[in-house]
């Protein structure tokens, strides 16, 4: 949960900064941001338990890993009760292939973003993911086949 911490110039220096390397050192992040190690680390743990950093993790080549095509999903459903919406966002946190799943505006209600192995793979996930969910009046799939940018570093706010 996050608390209320307002984030300065600083902070967001150290998360790009993080964002960029994830594993350097705290040493390495102090240079980094002109800061003294100690410092730096105060920071970095206020950031943590404030929430404004969620995790940290690595990014895998999706291909490299096994699950080389990725799929654009959107979602539409036949009602927007609470318990229509609520089961199929409860489905979609725990459907693995689902990697990000986007409550949208628009003709569509969700957006996923979804990677399997091959389109068999991707026909097995619709009839046996999606189609038993239910409340899903359309499904409309694009296929990427190639990636133009891809990063996780935000841009720099003044």
């Amino acid at each position: 949960m996050l608390k209320k911490h307002k984030l300065d110039a600083t902070d967001r220096k150290i998360l790009r900064a993080l964002q960029h390397n994830g594993r350097m050192s705290n040493l390495d992040l102090a240079t980094a941001v002109n800061l003294s190690p100690s410092p730096c680390l105060r920071r970095l743990r206020m950031l943590e338990s404030s929430g404004a950093i969620t995790g940290y993790s690595v990014d895998v080549d999706a291909k490299a890993y096994g699950l080389p095509v990725t799929v654009m999903v959107r979602i539409s459903l036949e009602k927007h009760t609470d318990d229509v919406v609520g089961r199929f966002e409860a489905h979609m946190r725990d459907i693995p292939e689902v990697l990000e799943c986007f409550v949208m505006t628009g003709l569509s209600d969700y957006l996923l973003r979804v990677v399997v192995s091959d389109l068999e793979d991707y026909e097995r996930f619709v009839r046996v993911r999606l189609h038993p969910i239910g409340g899903i009046s359309s499904i409309d799939t694009s296929f990427v086949y190639g990636v133009v940018k891809r990063t996780h570093v935000f841009p720099q706010v003044d």
